[in-house]
């Protein structure tokens, strides 16, 4: 259909408070329902790492400032890919703390897929990108702090037309002047895995 090969519409929105500059996406759909349902969890992520600064003892009103905002990373067929980040510093601070997260989402059906859910059942693909991010990690001289011992079962990632990237958190394997260490992998090493109805088999086809 036409319609799912539009861009989705996306308003951004913003969290007015002092010394705050929260912005977020929230997507304009056809259908309510969907519509609902992905921006509550949209908003519950972005809620989430705000949260995550407070938690960690580096939110004080008025006197920490707090950015938010989010890339699209891609929009196209009715699948929606997007990152959310939230950088935080104050003057008690010896470093700003950053965090990041991502939603997948078909805007067709409302789903919003988890990384096992792009592919076939009792695939051995996690197998198969823990051996691809092993030789991106000795192929372009990623410092670890320990051995990589691969991807977990909630892995964050996100799709960039049709190249799955797969992402840490700072500190989760690498030293903080790593950042985010970030491995895209061209959907072509997982063909024979991917799920046709997933967002990744529907960008492939």
């Amino acid at each position: 259909m036409e319609q799912e090969r539009l861009p989705v519409t996306i308003k951004t929105k913003a969290i007015p408070a002092p010394k705050l500059s929260i912005y977020y996406p929230q997507l304009l759909l056809s259908n309510k329902t969907y519509q609902q349902k992905i921006n509550k969890r949209i908003y519950q992520k972005v809620y989430h790492l705000f949260s995550k600064v407070n938690q960690q003892g580096y939110y004080q009103p008025g006197i920490t400032e707090m950015i938010g905002d989010y890339e699209v990373k891609n929009n196209q067929c009715g699948i929606v890919s997007l990152t959310l980040s939230n950088f935080a510093t104050m003057p008690t601070l010896a470093h700003p703390v950053t965090f990041l997260d991502s939603i997948t989402t078909n805007t067709q059906t409302g789903i919003i897929y988890q990384l096992n859910e792009l592919f076939k059942p009792n695939s051995q693909y996690r197998q198969r990108i823990n051996e691809l991010i092993t030789a991106q990690i000795k192929e372009r001289n990623i410092q670890l702090l320990g051995t990589f011992k691969g991807i977990g079962p909630n892995q964050k990632y996100y799709i960039a037309d049709k190249t799955l990237i797969i992402y840490f958190d700072m500190y989760d394997i690498s030293p903080g002047y790593v950042g985010f260490p970030m491995f895209p992998i061209p959907s072509f090493h997982f063909q024979d895995m991917i799920h046709d109805t997933s967002p990744l088999g529907i960008l492939l086809t």
